[in-house]
């Protein structure tokens, strides 16, 4: 039997893990159902990226609930809306002119990061100023968005959308508790960002084969000095023996190279996985 791992242990694993890394890391992970926490630069503001695409979610799938929206209703995406950037819609449908479902747009924006579906997104619910209010009213802490992914292109703006790691889990553990959207709308988004496409290498890269992980992704390019912005993986982690945690890993200013600064998260989840795993033993 492995001998449990203290959360002591745990934070030492972690700081050795990103001791000598060229980048600005910031950790949160909660137990939910035992609310077990651990946190390192846990109140720091990181860029989001992508990320911000769960909020966007829940605010729309909120107003499915409140039947304002419908996830059958038809949407049309001209063509002056698929721009070129990230997009599997723009990549199926390159003309452009057609007609989608909610559900459709969804889940290209959830479980691919379509940056086009994101931004039909935020114009169907009145822009980011409407999640920036939701997500006010939830209390989690620092969440800033103003920006959506067309203008976030410009490098700059891109730093502006933040929020830290302990906010992250919190408005997760609300998710996972159902604190925020009805119980099959919850169930709904859970499926969309265990379906995610994108970010195998990070929080699923060092886990066990099959692993149910409901993530979202975050990530910038990187610049000519070799700079990257941003890259994030959160989400919650169902244990063999079906209990659950949170985590959130955001890297800011990173100058490794994509293999180390994906490693770094990869093993970040593997050491908080493997310490749920010795608790539960």
């Amino acid at each position: 039997m492995q001998a449990q791992t203290t959360t002591t242990e745990l934070r030492e694993q972690l700081e050795k893990i990103v001791a000598d890394k060229k980048a600005t890391v910031g950790i949160s992970v909660l137990g939910l159902e035992d609310g077990d926490t651990l946190s390192m630069n846990g109140d720091r503001n990181f860029p989001m990226m992508s990320i911000f695409k769960f909020h966007i979610a829940l605010t729309v799938l909120k107003k499915v609930d409140n039947g304002a929206l419908s996830l059958k209703q038809k949407i049309f995406i001209s063509s002056k809306e698929l721009l070129d950037t990230w997009s599997p819609i723009k990549d199926k449908y390159p003309a452009g002119n057609i007609t989608l479902t909610l559900d459709e747009i969804l889940m290209y924006t959830v479980s691919h990061s379509d940056n086009n579906g994101c931004d039909v997104l935020l114009r169907l619910i009145g822009g980011t100023q409407v999640v920036q209010e939701y997500i006010n009213t939830l209390n989690i802490g620092s969440f800033v968005i103003r920006y959506n992914e067309e203008q976030m292109a410009s490098g700059e703006l891109a730093k502006v959308n933040t929020t830290t790691p302990l906010a992250t889990t919190k408005l997760l553990s609300l998710f996972y508790n159902y604190k925020l959207l009805e119980k099959k709308t919850t169930r709904y988004l859970n499926e969309l960002m265990e379906q995610n496409s994108r970010g195998k290498a990070l929080i699923k890269g060092k886990l066990p084969t099959g692993t149910k992980v409901a993530h979202r992704t975050g990530m910038s390019g990187t610049d000519d000095k070799g700079l990257q912005i941003a890259l994030n993986d959160v989400g919650i982690i169902t244990l063999p023996n079906g209990k659950h945690y949170a985590v959130a890993i955001y890297l800011n200013n990173i100058t490794e190279n994509k293999e180390t600064a994906e490693g770094l998260i990869a093993d970040v989840s593997k050491s908080v996985w493997d310490y749920f795993i010795s608790k539960s033993n």
